[in-house]
């Protein structure tokens, strides 16, 4: 009774009349780095570009990262659980392996998987994201065949003091807290923050059979990150991040207390010089680090280590109609796993590239050039390119249309894993093209999308001959010819003077060539649709999130139901410094699954569990 009551609440509070605010006016001419390596006006960017601010950022307050790319165009998400499993997300309907994450510049892939452990990222820690969906190997090299996700963390915007912190408690006995501070003293600017989580959580799976799983299976994480930016001189700086974060999640199994840890690590300097008024120098050295540490029996354990150097130096001349880019790109890869004390994998491998790019805008005109050769020790030489065209009709209409190659090396585990790999596979190559439609005015923003990537030598799981019985989900697999059709459409609308109306929608058609199988675990339609209000010192905001039914195997045998989801966040600004929010997820209690561990073999093991109807409540702090 007590959760219904809060829950109206929630909804209905914000129809009170309080002094008109209205909602802000749109950035419709955003920076972004990432579609090119350099700063560029989102107006210029020909490719397929999001960015989520620290606004939308802290609406979601209580919740993960998987939850808030979920809102995103053409982002699919599933984990395996509650709050801390394994959180997979894909771009336009890739793999969650052909996606670039980084970190304020930092690749935290791992080597072993290829994945990244979205589940450990606090969101408290994050201040921006930008998602360039689209193939942009011609750009950051092996792996970007569904994009690049780049994460920024927070930091100050000037040489004021300022401290922040906030404190949350919701449903599943969850709590959090996080605070930093940045701050300058003379030509050095510098900051730190921690974040923490904790909760009890739920079953990972839904009605599982033996006793020692029928538990909840807790999480919590404890992170920080830090910087550092030294001015040498004018136009010349030094500069240091820090990531860390740690999680442990329990698991279902047979076996009671059994647990997962997962550390991540990151760090780099970089050098910035500006040689001559338009010839700008950039040099950064980062190390990222993934160790995933897994205790299974009171006996065995399991222990996978990748540790990544990345050298970077880049060189950006401005011409009149335009920005040259020259970059030398190396990575360094070394991966280590054990088993009970045996070690069964270490291998190693490096990458040297070399990018030639360029940005230009010539009137209604706007293009963008990429190239790239990458030489991988252990696969040789690949040839990247990419190419970019826009034409502004008027202020507020534009068309653009790209190309895109990309390829990406195998993983050590889909290599070298032992019974699961094959170190024949050969490294998948696909070509990219796509087109783009976008009406920005004041009131009304809309931009249609069309793509179409072809994806050779495309790696999954799937029954081999050699794969083992236990392998319930196969081996890894060549499966020939993929092809990605679809398009996404995106639009935002001032409704009137205190409301706002978003969303968007993704059709595409994922299929294998030989079988005409959809790949697993994507929905040929989902979408969002968010609606907000703003009055005074009350901010509303409501979002329904849909997706159309889904397979669990190459077959498509084994059928994932569609399902819809209604959340709300509900804020008031107590003044300028204190701020009270609450949000509810899963509103109307939905029982849907985002993934499982039934197959063709095993059709009935249960299926992984998701969070029914949840409240968190958080107060936070952020001097003025």
């Amino acid at each position: 009774m007590k959760k219904i009551i809060l829950l109206g609440l929630m909804v209905s509070l914000p129809i009170n009349t309080f002094a008109a605010e209205t909602l802000p006016t749109p950035n419709l001419d955003e920076v972004v780095v990432t579609a090119s390596r350099n700063s560029q006006s989102t107006k210029t960017v020909t490719g397929d570009i999001t960015v989520i601010d620290s606004e939308e950022i802290n609406r979601l307050r209580g919740g993960s990262i998987a939850d808030l790319l979920r809102l995103q165009p053409g982002v699919e998400t599933y984990t395996n659980g509650g709050m801390g499993t394994s959180s997979n997300i894909g771009l336009r309907g890739t793999n969650d392996n052909q996606l670039i994450v980084l970190v304020d510049g930092v690749r935290i892939n791992s080597g072993t998987t290829g994945t990244t452990a979205f589940e450990n990222i606090p969101l408290a820690l994050i201040d921006r994201i930008e998602i360039l969906r689209g193939p942009a190997s011609s750009l950051y090299g092996s792996d970007a065949i569904g994009g690049v996700i780049q994460i920024f963390t927070k930091r100050g915007k000037s040489n004021n003091t300022h401290l922040y912190a906030s404190a949350g408690a919701g449903s599943y006995d969850s709590y959090s807290g996080n605070a930093g501070f940045d701050t300058a003293y003379q030509a050095l600017k510098f900051g730190a923050q921690v974040s923490s989580y904790d909760t009890r959580g739920i079953s990972a799976k839904k009605r599982p059979p033996a006793v020692a799983e029928q538990d909840r299976d807790g999480y919590n994480n404890f992170s920080g990150t830090a910087y550092a930016e030294l001015e040498l001189a004018p136009g010349h700086s030094l500069g240091l991040n820090y990531l860390e974060s740690k999680g442990r999640n329990q698991y279902d199994s047979t076996f009671i207390g059994n647990y997962l840890e997962r550390y991540q690590q990151g760090y780099g300097l970089t050098l910035r010089n500006a040689l001559t008024e338009n010839w700008n120098s950039k040099v950064q050295y980062s190390i990222g680090r993934d160790q995933s540490y897994s205790v299974g029996t009171a006996t065995t354990n399991s222990n996978i280590e990748t540790e990544q150097h990345q050298l970077s130096w880049q060189h950006d001349y401005k011409l009149s109609n335009g920005t040259l880019t020259f970059a030398y790109d190396r990575l360094e890869q070394e991966v280590l796993t054990e088993n009970t004390g045996r070690r069964t994998l270490e291998r190693s491998r490096s990458n040297d590239a070399f990018v030639l790019g360029y940005v230009g805008k010539f009137d209604a005109h706007s293009t963008q050039l990429s190239l790239r050769e990458d030489h991988n020790s252990q696969f040789g030489n690949y040839t990247t390119g990419g190419i970019g065209y826009g034409y502004a009709f008027s202020p507020a209409w534009q068309f653009t249309t790209q190309y895109g190659s990309s390829f990406r090396a195998p993983t050590f585990n889909q290599l070298y894993a032992n019974a699961f790999g094959n170190p024949n596979l050969p490294s998948e190559k696909a070509d990219n093209i796509e087109a783009s439609l976008r009406y920005q005015g004041q009131q009304l923003q809309t931009k249609i999308t069309v793509f179409d990537n072809h994806i050779r030598n495309f790696i999954q799981n799937a029954p081999r001959a050699d794969c083992p019985p236990g392998f319930t989900n196969g081996c890894a697999v060549n499966a020939g010819k993929i092809e990605i059709q679809g398009v996404t459409v995106e639009s935002s609308l001032a409704l009137a003077e205190n409301w706002f109306l978003s969303g968007n929608l993704t059709v595409q058609s994922p299929r294998a060539d030989a079988t005409d199988n959809l790949l697993i675990r994507r929905a040929q339609r989902f979408g969002n649709l968010v609606l907000q209000y703003r009055n005074g010192a009350w901010d509303w905001s409501t979002e329904l999130t849909a997706a159309s039914q889904r397979y669990n195997d190459t077959a498509n045998q084994i059928s994932l139901g569609g399902y819809a989801l209604l959340n709300t966040t509900l804020a008031y600004q107590v003044n300028s410094n204190w701020r009270l929010q609450a949000r509810a997820n899963n509103i109307l209690d939905k029982n849907y699954v985002l993934a499982t561990t039934r197959s063709l073999a095993s059709p009935n093991n249960p299926d992984y569990n998701t969070m029914g109807t949840n409240v968190f409540v958080s107060l936070s702090y952020d001097m003025k």
